[in-house]
């Protein structure tokens, strides 16, 4: 419908967003752009009634309190010291910076059954130890981004698993066909790979990676201030109390993960747990009177408050590029004369530039599979490959879209900027792309 000014407004954010480093400023300027290419001169109530729209749904309420209670629970743990017991029990497993990676790593797989709480939990669990092994921030967040968004497709158990089942069973792939694409999810299993090589010291360090570890060897921090662009969180220099046991860091994240998984997989359920938990140990253990939760709590609630702004402008922005029709210029463009042994490569790097370019997995999902698994069924190709084809596009434009969801949560735990993280992931998404067009292709042709 609207052609290449489909595309404007993500062409604007992006280059903006690169250009100036100032994020926020992107966003803004994006939807507005959004809003005067769908309702023209009546832009400020389309505006208006966008926002409202993204207020009132279900996906942004959830982000809202996952990230302020998750902010209200970080400056709780920095201030009660149990970040600090914490940091000095890990310090006595992972005794050097490959030990330290491995660990967030096994971490992380543990926690494969939400991207929110894997990138959250992971990179603030981990942070202040890394600092203390000279890692640079980039690299753990780099590995919590990277983990977050490929264990939700690769583990058969997830939320996200749940929802691309009752897409796919319509066409003939059920849970057990869905098992059987897993070792064809070429890249999400290879970014996990890597993510392990790479704090393992097993594969070379290129791009922003490498000029964050030169930075961290002549003498620089590990975070740097300022970065090259702005960060949307600031959840405090490190710990600010006096030390406290370790068991009352780990008691509350074992309340997190054990109440979303205990609820149906519903993080908000957890943090709640994680708090009355918190408040139960921290105000009984006297670490902090009943008020000085409250406002700690509070503190750590507001330092999320650019963010969940940014967040408003992220989701409004989405509905916007649907609303364009994007999906109609890039996805839909497979059904006509598409060679079928090019079939899996290009649904891989086809959804993979939507996913990137919207910004948004679970619509993307919904519009790719109706789209490619009948092209699949009809052409003779196999509907197992072609579903681990679409899982590794959502994974690709996941992992590499600065303003999904994602990266705002890894951007919470590690305090690095969601452009810098990007920046450091980039080379590495980009080599693991071709390698996995590749093998789709082989795939086409019956190779594999």
């Amino acid at each position: 419908m609207y052609s290449v000014l489909a595309f404007v407004p993500v062409m604007a954010l992006i280059v903006y967003a690169v250009l100036t480093k100032k994020m926020a400023e992107a966003m803004v300027i994006s939807t507005l752009l959004a809003m005067i290419l769908l309702h023209g001169a009546n832009f400020l109530t389309g505006a208006v009634n966008a926002f409202y729209a993204t207020l009132s749904s279900s996906s942004y309420q959830f982000v809202l309190l996952i990230i302020v209670g998750f902010g209200g629970m970080i400056a709780l743990l920095q201030k009660s010291g149990a970040i600090l017991g914490l940091r000095d029990s890990l310090l006595k497993i992972a005794a050097g910076p490959k030990r330290a990676m491995a660990l967030a790593w096994a971490l992380a797989l543990v926690l494969f059954a939400d991207e929110y709480l894997n990138a959250l939990t992971v990179a603030f669990s981990f942070r202040d130890l890394t600092d203390r092994h000279k890692i640079p921030r980039e690299h753990l967040a780099l590995q919590a981004q990277g983990m977050a968004c490929c264990l939700c497709v690769a583990v058969p158990f997830s939320s996200w698993t749940a929802f691309i089942l009752g897409l796919t069973q319509a066409h003939g792939v059920d849970f057990f066909s869905y098992v059987r694409a897993i070792p064809y999810m070429f890249f999400p299993l290879l970014l996990m790979a890597l993510c392990l090589l790479l704090g393992l010291g097993l594969f070379p360090k290129v791009g922003n990676l490498r000029r964050a570890y030169a930075r961290v060897a002549s003498g620089g921090p590990a975070l740097p201030e300022g970065g090259s662009s702005k960060a949307l969180v600031d959840l405090g220099g490190g710990p600010g109390g006096k030390k406290s046991s370790a068991l009352n860091a780990v008691a509350s994240l074992a309340a997190l993960v054990g109440g979303m998984l205990y609820f149906g997989n519903d993080m908000t359920h957890g943090l709640l747990l994680a708090l009355l938990t918190q408040l139960v140990l921290y105000v009984g253990q006297r670490l902090m009177t009943f008020s000085e939760f409250l406002d700690c709590f509070f503190d750590g609630a507001k330092s999320m408050t650019s963010l969940a702004i940014v967040m408003l402008f992220s989701f409004t922005l989405s509905q916007a590029n649907q609303d364009l029709g994007m999906f109609d210029l890039l996805i839909q463009a497979a059904r006509e004369n598409l060679p079928p042994v090019l079939l899996p490569a290009l649904a891989f790097l086809l959804v993979g530039l939507t996913t990137f370019a919207v910004g948004n997995c679970w619509v993307v999902m919904t519009v790719a599979v109706p789209v490619f698994l009948p092209i699949a069924l009809a052409v003779g190709i196999s509907p197992v490959v072609v579903t681990a084809a679409i899982m590794s596009g959502i994974s690709l434009g996941y992992c590499l879209c600065f303003y999904a969801d994602a990266v705002f949560m890894t951007t919470a735990g590690t305090g690095v900027p969601n452009t810098d993280i990007i920046r450091t992931m980039l080379p590495y998404a980009l080599g693991l792309s071709v390698l996995t067009a590749a093998g789709y292709l082989l795939c086409g042709l019956g190779v594999i």
